[in-house]
C-alpha cells in the first residue's frame, strides 16, 4: 500500500488517470449491487412490531427477502452465492402463520421471522442437507435436527440453507473458505474479492446482506465467530451442551455447536432463547440442565460494562496486525469509559499447546461421529462411510476437487475408534490446558468476568490457488475448552470488518451478552455492506 502511495504521488498524469480508474473500478459495486431494501438492517424487534402492528406480514416478510435473496445472490459477475437453496414450502408456511397469529396470537418474538440456516443442519422437508458436497445429495435425513424442531416450534419461518465450506472446513489444509461443491464459492459482500470466512461462510454473508432478519451457524473451531468477524456481525458460539448438535454434521464430539449470526447482540439473545434446551439425542446438553434461559434478552444491559473486570490477553492474540490491534485498542477505551475494569496484560497460558492435540482429536472424532450421522440416513444415500466420501471425491474430482484435496479426510481416516490412547491421551491434553490450566486459570487468578482480544485480521484476498491466509485469531481457547464466545463489530481497515471477542467460563453466556450489548450500544461499529468489487484503497 505503501508502494502504490508513492507511485500515485510520482507518476505522469495519464498514469494517474489509469490508476484513478482502476480504483473508481475497484471501488465501485459490483452489477448485484443493492438498492433500497425496506428491510434492510432490520432487527427481531422493528419485524416483530410491524407484524404486531399489521403493518407486515409474515408472507409479506417472506417475500420481500426470497425477492432480494433472487435478485442479488446470484447475478453479476462476482456473485455473492451466500445461499445454496431456497426452502419450496418457505411461503406456504408463512401463510400458516399469518392465519395461526389472526386466529390464536403469536407464539413468541420469533412468530413469522424469517431465518436461514447452515446446510450442514438436517430438514426433513423438501431441501437437502450435504454439508455442501455432492456426495449427500438426496440423502434424506430421518428427522428435522433438535434445533429446526425448536424453530419450528417458535414460529420462525425457514428461509432456506446457507452455502458454507464444504464439510465444515475439515477437508483440505490447503481449502478455500466459503467454497463447496454443491454451492459455488460464497464472497464477502463488504468487497467482493475477499473471504467471507468459514465454514458458515454463507450464513455471515447472508446475514450481513440483509437477506433474512437472523442465521444459525455452526462452529467448531471458529466457524462463528471468523465470519461473523469479516461479515462485521455478533456472532454467539454457545458453551458446548447448552444447544443441541442432533440432526447437525458433525466434526468434533467435544467442540462441535450450533449458534446464533446476527446484526445486534439483542436478535444474538432472541434466537439463543430458541436454539438452547436440553436433547435426548444429544448426550451434552445433560450438562446444561437447568442452564438454558427462556428469554435471553433479559441480561441485555447498557450499563453492562460497569465494574465489569475484563482480562487482555496480549501474547499471541495481538501483534499480528498493526491495523486490527488499532481498532481493538480503541474498543478498549469503550470499555473503560463505560466502566469497565480492564487486568491488563493477562497470560493464558498453554494456548501454544493446542494445536497438536486439538487435531488429533478432531480427526478421531470426525471419522466416529460422520460415520454415525451418516448410518441414520434413509435408503439410497450415496455414501455410507467415510471411505465411500473419499472414493466419491476421487472419482468426481473434477467437481469436488478442482482447487484443494481432502487431506483431512485421508488422515481421519487412518484413525481408529474413540477408545484408542492416541484420542484418550489427546483429549485429555485439550481439557487441560484449555480448561484447569487455561481459561479457568486466568479467569480465578483475576477475578475475571471475561478475556476480550481481537476476533481476527480483516478478511483476505480470496484465493483459490494457494488457500486461505490467516494471520491469528482468538478463537482457539473457548472452542477447544467448550466455553462460550462473543464478537460484534469494532472498526474497520478499508472498509473490510474487524471484530473484536468477548471470551467467558462455561455457561456464562448471560454475562457475555451483558458485556457486548453495553458495548454495542457505546460504539454503535456495524456498519452495512457496500458490494464494492474489491477494497478501495484510494486512502491509503
Amino acid at each position: 500500500m505503501g508502494l502504490s502511495r508513492r507511485t500515485l504521488l510520482g507518476a505522469a498524469a495519464a498514469v494517474t488517470g489509469a490508476l484513478a480508474a482502476r480504483d473508481a473500478r475497484a471501488a465501485a459495486p459490483a452489477a448485484a449491487a443493492p438498492g433500497a431494501f425496506e428491510l434492510e438492517e432490520a432487527t427481531v424487534a422493528e419485524l416483530r412490531a410491524g407484524l404486531e402492528s399489521g403493518k407486515h406480514t409474515a408472507r409479506g416478510l417472506t417475500e420481500a427477502y426470497l425477492a432480494r435473496i433472487r435478485a442479488l445472490d446470484r447475478t453479476g459477475d462476482l456473485p455473492l452465492c451466500s445461499v445454496i437453496e431456497l426452502n419450496p414450502d418457505a411461503l406456504t408456511l408463512a401463510d400458516a402463520l399469518d392465519a395461526e397469529r389472526k386466529a390464536k396470537g403469536a407464539r413468541g418474538p420469533l412468530h413469522g421471522i424469517p431465518v436461514l440456516i447452515k446446510d450442514n443442519i438436517a430438514t426433513a422437508d423438501k431441501m437437502q442437507t450435504t454439508a455442501g458436497s455432492l456426495a449427500l445429495v438426496g440423502a434424506v435425513p430421518s428427522r428435522d435436527a433438535f434445533i429446526v424442531e425448536r424453530l419450528r416450534a417458535a414460529g420462525a419461518v425457514l428461509l432456506g440453507k446457507t452455502n458454507l465450506s464444504e464439510w465444515a472446513n475439515f477437508r483440505s489444509t490447503h481449502s478455500t473458505s466459503g467454497w463447496s461443491g454443491r454451492g459455488g464459492l460464497c464472497r464477502n459482500p463488504y468487497a467482493l474479492d475477499r473471504t467471507p470466512s468459514g465454514s458458515s461462510s454463507g450464513s455471515g454473508a447472508a446475514t450481513a446482506a440483509s437477506f433474512c432478519a437472523v442465521s444459525v451457524g455452526t462452529e467448531t473451531d471458529g466457524s462463528i465467530v471468523s465470519p461473523a468477524s469479516a461479515c462485521s456481525l455478533v456472532g454467539l458460539k454457545p458453551t458446548v451442551g447448552l444447544v443441541s448438535r442432533a440432526g447437525i454434521i458433525p466434526i468434533s464430539s467435544t467442540q462441535d455447536t450450533a449458534g446464533p449470526m446476527t446484526r445486534t447482540v439483542a436478535d444474538a439473545a432472541a434466537l439463543l432463547s430458541v436454539l438452547a434446551g436440553e436433547d435426548p439425542r444429544d448426550a451434552a446438553t445433560a450438562a446444561g440442565k437447568g442452564r438454558a434461559h427462556p428469554d435471553y434478552t433479559k441480561f441485555l444491559d447498557p450499563k453492562g460494562l460497569a465494574g465489569a473486570r475484563i482480562g487482555v490477553p496480549r501474547e499471541r492474540f495481538f501483534g499480528y496486525h498493526p491495523a486490527t490491534d488499532a481498532i481493538v485498542e480503541r474498543a478498549l477505551e469503550v470499555m473503560k469509559a463505560q466502566g469497565a475494569v480492564l487486568v491488563d496484560p493477562v497470560t493464558l497460558p498453554n494456548v501454544a499447546k493446542l494445536d497438536e492435540p486439538e487435531l488429533e482429536v478432531m480427526l478421531y472424532e470426525f471419522k466416529a461421529g460422520l460415520e454415525a450421522w451418516l448410518a441414520q440416513l434413509g435408503e439410497g444415500a450415496p455414501v455410507r462411510t467415510l471411505a465411500d466420501l473419499i472414493a466419491f471425491n476421487e472419482k468426481n474430482r473434477e467437481r469436488e476437487m478442482p482447487y484443494f484435496g481432502q487431506e483431512l479426510l485421508l488422515q481421519a481416516q487412518k484413525k481408529g475408534p474413540l477408545t484408542d490412547v492416541a484420542y484418550k491421551k489427546a483429549l485429555a491434553a485439550c481439557r487441560r490446558y484449555s480448561r484447569a490450566e487455561g481459561l479457568d486459570a486466568v479467569m480465578n487468578k483475576h477475578k475475571l468476568d471475561a478475556l476480550v482480544a481481537p476476533t481476527q485480521a480483516p478478511a483476505g484476498p480470496i484465493d483459490l490457488v494457494l488457500g486461505d491466509h490467516w494471520l491469528g485469531s482468538s478463537s482457539t481457547p473457548a472452542a477447544v475448552s467448550g466455553y462460550p464466545t462473543i464478537t460484534m463489530p469494532a472498526g474497520d481497515v478499508y472498509g473490510l470488518p474487524v471484530g473484536v471477542s468477548f471470551i467467558g467460563r462455561a455457561w456464562s453466556e448471560p454475562v457475555l451478552l451483558k458485556l457486548a450489548f453495553a458495548y454495542e450500544q457505546a460504539s454503535h461499529a456495524r456498519r452495512k455492506p457496500t458490494f464494492l468489487r474489491s477494497v478501495d484503497l484510494r486512502g491509503a
